[in-house]
């Protein structure tokens, strides 16, 4: 199943919970051994197969346990340049550089040539 913004809450976490257990019976590792893995109770990694609500810190440490941390990356990502914000950037770009003369005047280190 796809999780889309037209499932309920509990049609996401049940989901979220399945694909935890797929995951962990993947590997070959039980309940109890996943839950010491992630710093969590067995009664908890059962919650979170069920489908049940678990604190966020909890699944975290599950999906680290399970190496699947990193994927967490795509849940909110960074978000990008808003084209109107290039638009409005584009209106303050530098038009000219400035002259040696008040360059140097702005400089308090003398320099001569051919030192």
């Amino acid at each position: 199943m796809q999780i889309t913004n037209l499932l309920t809450d509990d049609a996401v976490l049940g989901e979220l919970g399945a694909r935890v257990q797929r995951q962990r019976l993947h590997r070959n590792v039980t309940q109890a051994a996943l839950a010491e893995e992630a710093g969590v109770s067995t009664p908890t990694v059962q919650r979170l197969e069920a489908g049940a609500s678990v604190q966020l810190a909890s699944l975290l440490r599950v999906l680290r346990a399970l190496g699947l941390l990193d994927r967490a990356d795509g849940l909110v990502p960074e978000p990008g340049v808003r084209p109107m914000d290039l638009l409005e950037r584009e209106g303050r770009r530098r038009q000219r550089a400035s002259s040696p003369s008040s360059a140097a005047a702005t400089d308090d280190t003398p320099w001569t040539w051919g030192e």
